[in-house]
């Protein structure tokens, strides 16, 4: 029968050290996010410090804000366009990061260092705001959606780490299928693609996650109000001193307006908490596809 180990003093002592920095960065993380949470079902009628609003009883929680951002047209429309960005652009960005990812992994092509400096010039050396700007200008993307994800549709970033997922799959698959007569789009397509969903999800989960949070784009090329996505709202609504300097206040009924904006934050976090779980499932999935037997 083994023996239990014994602690010495200075291990428990750095037992108890460990643990409580794990709890403060526990803390670190929690308290905002509860905090955030019960601002946004503060009811209007609520008197007290910041400490009572945090432990006032879900009972006396009030759904004034939600209701009155969900009731509201312009909240509504934001959410669509916002989910209109998301879904065309991952769609945008996967479609063209594959294929320059697929091309830079192949070790024969001609030309591959060329196309290597090409995708590593800009990235290292930024041209700045005014190129980009001029270009969405003459192109006639101002005030369309695409405005906002095609600027950053291919990710220099993405692209090098989909490239080094792609020269982690054998060489003998893609050479065999080459024997068989398959072109390099059939590659890619047959081969390559469906060994490498976890790494297109994983990159699909970036572009969705900065397409779905960047505002700077839209505040930059949308200029119609009707085009505008929700970070712009949830910028202005975070930004107003009152609502009615964006908003109809008045639509807003008796909700706080420091309960709106925390509503606002939480409700354009949850589909990407939301989405995350289903991705992370897939994530298993795809490397048990794309595992190799030796």
């Amino acid at each position: 029968m083994k023996s239990a180990i014994r602690l010495t003093t200075s291990d428990r002592l750095f037992h108890v050290i460990v643990n409580t920095c794990l709890l403060l960065i526990l803390a670190l993380f929690v308290i905002p996010i509860w905090s955030t949470i019960t601002l946004s079902f503060r009811p209007n009628t609520f008197i007290g410090s910041a400490l009572d609003g945090m432990l006032l009883p879900p009972w006396e929680w009030s759904t004034a804000a939600y209701k009155a951002l969900l009731g509201h047209r312009t909240f509504i429309i934001s959410i669509f366009n916002s989910f209109r960005i998301f879904l065309e652009g991952v769609a945008s960005a996967l479609f063209l990061t594959v294929p320059l990812a697929y091309l830079l992994s192949i070790k024969t092509l001609p030309g591959r260092k060329f196309l290597y400096g090409l995708v590593l010039v800009p990235y290292l050396f930024n041209v700045g705001l005014i190129p980009n700007y001029l270009l969405v200008s003459k192109l006639g993307l101002m005030d369309h959606l695409a405005a906002v994800y095609l600027p950053g549709a291919i990710s220099v970033y993405n692209t090098l780490i989909m490239k080094s997922f792609f020269e982690g799959i054998p060489e003998e698959l893609k050479e065999s299928a080459r024997i068989d007569g398959a072109s390099e789009l059939a590659v890619l397509w047959k081969i390559i693609l469906p060994l490498s969903k976890p790494i297109l999800l994983t990159i699909g989960l970036y572009y969705g996650v900065h397409f779905w949070n960047d505002f700077f784009n839209a505040m930059l090329y949308i200029n119609d109000s009707a085009l505008q996505p929700l970070p712009i709202l949830l910028r202005n609504i975070l930004l107003s001193s009152g609502m009615n300097e964006y908003v109809e206040v008045n639509a807003f009924g008796e909700a706080p307006i420091a309960a709106i904006k925390a509503a606002s934050v939480l409700l354009a976090a949850i589909p990407m908490l939301v989405a995350y779980p289903f991705i992370q499932k897939y994530f298993v999935k795809g490397t048990m596809l794309g595992s190799v037997k030796g």
